[in-house]
């Protein structure tokens, strides 16, 4: 997969890179060319007419495998670094702030071999913000100032990781890999690895920095997008000058050869204790890298298969045994060089004690898989689906495309470099049944995590401190676990009647450019729109089931919960529909999602995908419902599956667990996590069994149908609903009264008062404390919302570079606008390992007070200037028909139904005056504003735990601290629902 070109000393367009060379989508109107610069930096153009945002991403070649021995996170300290400033803008934080103030935004990772800098911006913006970005390249300034604050992120960051599961069990596996690979190595940094340990060893880490950038930055190991709304000629111009100046030093693209794990590192059983509760086994294998063979696609095709959970797969079969709750099966952390197949399953407690049985299922499954061949049907569906998702794509966020291409450019030829791996095209046997052998009992590594381990375990991971025990098994006790297994019938899958073949295109005469009340009944309310704006062959459904009964107490609300689980978990198995059995899970792998959950007063589905079979999955999971009983042995599993995931709230971060208190404040009908935990306990099926009838007798389903859908389709989907559940011979739901129709509302806070509520994190282990400073302004009104956005888009690059960049208060540092239920606020959130909650909420006090002199001193040019950046943003077109079902759902399900929504707004903000926004501030932000009411919600991590008496002293006599929520809710009035 070598590079085409990069060795050209003059700047050239790729012969057919506008046509024929790059292979796009069929319903792709957008132009592409690849270029090379003198300085042979790749680079491909993208010009798209349409577009609202420019964007553009540089990927370079290096990563964290190239971290200098002694300094681990160098190069993602490095990433973090580049963004301060350069020599030609030298202002410190003017490149986000520059981004920021034009509605766009910027970020960057750093993976193993590639760290990619990427942002977006207006259009007419995008000149500039080019520049700036083009600079980080060129000239970069790392000061020794902004270098211990940085480090000090960087610790930050990794603190926040710290009890993460994914993280510490990613890590584990690198511990257990070669010393002398980079792959073993640590490699986010932390405040030990980036200034304790060089400054103890004499090593000045800018230094090093700097040379890390000198050696491995250069133009011919990096790959550029730049998504553009000129013509090609015009971008190309414009790169050829902001780019050229990137120095070629003709480095070589790092290569790391040799496989991270020798013998001694496989045929391993590794059995580790999680923070959170519950149990995982992960079955890895070392296999040949997909990418040399990413036609062939023979690891897509054997994670299709184990990881398939139709009746007849490995999953079905430990789903009916009630030992697995999930199976996913795919390659994972690869690189050129080497790659691992993972299989992770997730256990019940039953299938924890039987983990042996487990492995011996899964060697059994592959054992099949090896006997029955490589089958050309499964891979010619295969290749069907992913040819259907790629030609009817629908456009994503620019930014977004622009990364996944830098990223491809590396790794695949130009014609490739938009499509990467997702079209398997090249039937080889072969290939696939080459890694399928390299899936063998003598190179398998086994995790097991499971809180059960904790004390018997005796090795702990060095930076995570995952406690941890290692043993060697042999493929001898391997064949002894498939021996014994159970006797099921493990079986391939059957054909996919899934598998759309009408791609063609409704013709609408419909004039109507907002959705339209089609279809009302008492049972229920049809919303319609269909496509004339993206023309691809896809439906977007919602369908909320009110039902009154679903939220009125934390008994009612977990059985709700369960219910729905139960559901999902019913949808895999076959149904009968127009003569065709039929299972949802073959619906999703060919391109048409569903989803069930809880919604404010009920439950919600979701369709969206290919239009051609849509009915046919809506008409399975209406039969479901329709005839839903409760199983035992799955409700016990799905009882103890909820059980875990409402006891692991306890291990939310802390930003969480402060934003899920402020919620908890603010909305009259949610319940507090621990009650519900409560009631789940004494639950059993027979109360899940008398509940589920009670639940649908009163119900009422709002519909939104969008996309190739015509009108007589979509009425005739909502009659099928109410023909089976309202209007049968015996109808299982019958009409709401009129006084059922439920609405959300939220608590009012006192006119000039400030609220506090402190807290203990729920995790004592936890280091990180948090704060959520919450502004609550206005209830939906469009001159209102106009200034409270434009209050939002001015203050957030202040408090970010204030909080962030100077104080380093913590890593997650956030200003965001809050809607709850129409009521619309501000929130600050700041979660710290650094500092306590009481000293971060007086800065966020400190920055609105400096927040006051900001805005009154604006100037008339920069008050329009920030006007027009609101504008553009808000005028900002759907990219694609779920972004625009999105939007309208919101509206409909709010009760709002303001559909002209961003029109009414951007009026509002044409007509604003610079004095009615220093008003509105003066009024409802600013520090002592006589309107203002603001909330602090204080979670103490254990470092700062002893900080909250003293906190709580301090609270001035003026301000009200909520001992206790429920209570304070209670004692509160409401907002008037906007839902009549």
């Amino acid at each position: 997969m070598m590079l085409v070109g990069t060795e050209n000393a003059t700047a050239k367009t790729a012969a057919s890179g506008e046509c024929g060379e790059i292979l796009k989508p069929r319903t792709d109107k957008r132009d592409y060319r690849r270029i090379v610069l003198k300085n042979s930096l790749e680079v491909l153009l993208i010009s798209d007419p349409e577009t609202d945002k420019c964007a553009a991403s540089m990927n370079v070649s290096v990563g964290s495998f190239s971290d200098p021995q002694g300094l681990e996170g160098l190069a993602h300290f490095l990433e973090h670094m580049l963004f301060y400033a350069s020599q030609k803008y030298p202002e410190e934080d003017s490149y986000s702030k520059n981004i920021t103030e034009h509605g766009g935004s910027t970020n960057a990772y750093t993976s193993s071999e590639d760290t990619n800098y990427h942002f977006d911006i207006n259009t007419d913006s995008f000149d500039e913000a080019l520049d700036r970005f083009a600079q980080f390249f060129i000239q970069p300034l790392m000061s020794t100032d902004a270098t211990m604050r940085e480090i000090k992120a960087v610790d930050s960051e990794h603190q926040k990781n710290l009890l993460s599961d994914s993280w510490r069990m990613g890590q584990l596996q690198k511990q257990l890999s070669r010393e002398d690979h980079p792959y073993h190595r640590f490699n986010t940094g932390n405040m030990d690895t980036l200034h304790v340990r060089p400054q103890a060893n004499g090593v000045d880490t800018r230094s090093e920095l700097i040379k890390f950038y000198d050696e491995h930055y250069s133009a011919n190991i990096m790959h550029l997008v730049v998504y553009g709304k000129e013509n090609l000629d015009k971008t190309q111009g414009l790169v050829e000058e902001l780019f050229q100046g990137i120095r070629n030093t003709n480095q070589g693209i790092p290569r790391f050869p040799g496989q991270p794990c020798t013998l001694d590192h496989l045929q391993v059983l590794v059995k580790a204790v999680p923070i959170m509760q519950g149990h995982e086994l992960s079955v890895s294998w070392p296999v040949t890298p997909s990418i040399y063979h990413y036609e062939e696609a023979p690891c897509r095709y054997l994670g299709d298969l184990i990881g398939h959970e139709g009746e007849g797969s490995l999953f079905h079969a430990l789903k009916i045994l009630g030992w697995a709750t999930g199976l996913y099966a795919g390659e994972a952390d690869w690189s050129m060089e080497y790659s691992f197949f993972n299989v992770s399953i997730d256990l019940t407690d039953a299938g924890h004690e039987h983990m042996q049985d487990i492995l011996g299922l899964l060697f059994k499954h592959i054992k099949v898989l090896q006997q029955s061949g490589v089958s050309q049907w499964i891979f010619d569906e295969l290749s069907a689906i992913c040819e259907a998702e790629f030609h009817y794509q629908g456009k994503i966020d620019p930014i977004s495309y622009a990364v996944d291409i830098s990223s491809n450019m590396t790794i695949y030829p130009t014609k490739h470099w938009l499509v990467g791996s997702s079209l398997p095209s090249k039937f080889n046997p072969a290939i696939v049944q080459k890694v399928l052998d390299e899936l063998s009992p003598n190179n398998v590594r086994i995790f097991w995590e499971s809180n059960k381990f904790e004390g018997q375990t005796d090795k702990v991971e060095p930076w995570y401190n995952t406690a941890y025990s290692l043993e060697k098994i042999t493929k001898f006790t391997i064949q002894e676990w498939v021996q014994s297994a159970p006797d099921v019938n493990l079986l391939l899958p059957t054909p996919n009647v899934f598998i759309p073949t009408d791609f063609s295109l409704k013709d609408f005469k419909d004039k109507d450019i907002f959705p339209v009340l089609l279809r009302k009944t008492s049972y229920s309310r049809l919303w319609y729109k269909p496509d004339k704006k993206f023309f691809k062959p896809k439906a977007y459904v919602k369908m909320d089931f009110n039902c009154p009964l679903a939220v009125s107490s934390p008994d009612a609300a977990v059985l709700s919960d369960i219910f729905v689980w139960l559901l999902v978990d019913y949808l895999n198995e076959y149904a009968l529909i127009n003569l065709y059995y039929v299972s949802a899970y073959y619906a999703q792998t060919a391109g048409l999602d569903y989803g069930l959950s809880l919604s404010d007063n009920g439950f919600e589905l979701s369709l969206a995908g290919f239009n051609h079979k849509l009915r046919i999955l809506l008409e399975a999971v209406i039969q479901k419902i329709a005839n839903f009983e409760v199983k035992p042995d799955r409700f016990s599993v799905i009882k103890e599956t909820v059980t875990k995931a409402y006891q692991n709230n306890k291990f939310q971060q802390p930003y969480e667990q402060a934003t899920n208190y402020c919620s908890l404040v603010l909305q009259n009908q949610i319940w507090p996590w621990t009650e519900e935990l409560d009631a789940l306990s004494h639950l059993e099926a027979e109360d899940l069994a008398k509940f589920v009838p009670m639940l649908l007798s009163r119900t009422f389903v709002e519909c939104y149908i969008a996309g190739n859908v015509e009108k007589e389709e979509a009425k005739s989907m909502v009659k099928h609903i109410e023909d089976v559940l309202f209007t049968n011979r015996k109808p299982i739901c019958r009409p709401l009264f009129p006084s059922q129709f439920l609405t959300n509302r939220v608590t009012e806070l006192g006119t000039g008062k400030k609220y506090f509520y402190h807290q203990e994190g729920s995790n004592s282990s936890d280091e990180n404390s948090a704060l959520v400073h919450y502004i609550q302004v206005h209830q939906d009104e469009f001159s209102m919302n106009s200034k409270l956005q434009l209050f939002e888009l001015i203050a957030k690059q202040a408090m970010f570079h204030q909080l962030r960049t100077i104080e380093q208060l913590g890593y997650i540092t956030s200003l965001s606008l809050s809607n709850e239920s129409g009521v619309y606020g501000v929130q600050f959130i700041i979660q710290s390992s650094d500092k306590g909650p009481g000293h971060i909420d007086s800065r966020v006090e400190s920055l609105l007070k400096d927040l006051e002199s900001k805005f009154y001193n604006m100037s008339d040019e920069e008050f329009k200037s920030n006007v027009t950046t609101l504008i553009d943003m808000k005028l900002e077109k759907d990219k694609n028909l779920d972004e625009e079902s999105w939007f309208y759902w919101a509206e409909i399900q709010a009760g709002t139904l303001k559909f002209n929504r961003i029109d009414a707004e951007v009026a509002a903000l044409r007509e604003l005056k610079k004095d009615e926004l220093i008003d509105f501030l003066d009024k409802y932000i600013r520090l002592d504003a006589p309107n203002k009411k603001s909330l602090s919600i204080c979670v103490y991590g254990n470092q700062h735990l002893k900080e909250m008496a003293n906190d709580k002293d301090k609270i001035p006599s003026t301000s009200i601290e909520i001992e206790d929520i429920v209570c304070f809710r209670k004692s509160q009035p409401l907002y008037g629902s906007l839902k009549l």
